[in-house]
């Protein structure tokens, strides 16, 4: 079943928002505000969407919410724009399962996070077993997820360039933030495979090092700084690029180490998209915390 099509077919070039998933206040999910939101964002030169990825809250969605989350996104998502799915599980059965109900839900290709519930035995062997076997059996090209923060699972870059011998695993998002292994990954797996820089504290830097692109929470509430950075890398205009990067630390920092998934909703409602609440257990941001995002928001010219 493998897609043995070239790994160049799809391109992950540019900037991608890992969405967040609106619930509404009764904690159902909000399908009406999901489209409205990617509606927004689709004013942007974005390359696409991740969806049910750690912003999307994927861990407490099941999968028929998961699926239901799929179709809302691929609707919103005009064709040229691509949708990421995150399909990974612990198991590997499991994953294949919901990477191809996802495919079928009009995924253009599966964000795979590292099986971690039993984290001493995700050895570099089994890791590799896992998502040969997923590559192989699945009908949508696929790539690795590493998150070492809240997984406490990395993958070395020799076992990443193994895995990306497969022809279907076509790239990987690292938020680990490790830029001399970012940098090896990319030398020891050429140019087919495709990194991605997935966060904005050092989109940049990923950039220098060889990634060609970002899943950056940032860019749900900052989407055209994003892809400034982006284009003014590209163009080589390095000093723009550099300052524009460190404006935008402080307010990254806000929206995902801080004030975490319940700060990038509480962002948005600010901006005028649909945030609404987290679900439990996370909680929302109390009232003193909205007023120093505010802030944060403000100084860095994004509110």
């Amino acid at each position: 079943m493998t897609n043995k099509s070239d790994k160049s077919t799809i391109s992950l070039n540019g900037v991608f928002p890992p969405v967040p998933t609106p619930f509404d206040a009764a904690g159902e999910v909000n399908h009406r505000a999901l489209a409205d939101n990617l509606e927004r964002l689709n004013r942007y030169d974005l390359t696409g969407y991740v969806v049910l990825g750690s912003n999307g809250e994927a861990g407490y969605l099941d999968v028929e919410e998961k699926l239901r989350v799929l179709e809302t996104a691929r609707q919103a998502i005009p064709a040229e724009k691509l949708l990421i799915a995150g399909t990974g599980c612990e198991s590997t059965r499991q994953t294949i399962a919901l990477t191809n109900q996802a495919a079928q839900a009009g995924a253009d290709a599966a964000l795979l996070l590292t099986p971690h519930y039993y984290d001493g035995k995700m050895t570099p062997e089994a890791l590799a077993h896992h998502y040969q076997a997923v590559a192989e059996a699945v009908s949508i090209p696929v790539l690795l997820y590493t998150v070492p923060k809240f997984t406490h699972v990395d993958i070395d870059a020799a076992t990443i360039a193994r895995i990306a011998s497969h022809p279907n695993v076509i790239g990987i998002k690292d938020t680990g933030g490790n830029m001399a292994k970012m940098a090896d990954v990319v030398r020891l797996t050429g140019p087919d495979f495709q990194v991605l820089a997935g966060s904005a504290g050092f989109f940049l830097t990923g950039l220098a090092v060889g990634a060609v692109g970002g899943v950056l929470a940032l860019s749900n509430v900052a989407p055209q700084k994003c892809l400034d950075i982006y284009n003014l890398f590209r163009a080589g205009r390095l000093d723009e690029a550099a300052e524009l990067q460190r404006r935008m630390v402080p307010v990254n920092a806000a929206i995902t180490a801080r004030f975490g998934i319940a700060g990038l909703k509480a962002a948005l409602e600010m901006l005028g998209y649909y945030g609404g609440p987290v679900r439990s257990p996370l909680l929302d941001l109390s009232e003193s915390e909205c007023q120093a995002l505010r802030d944060i928001l403000a100084e860095g010219g994004v509110l």
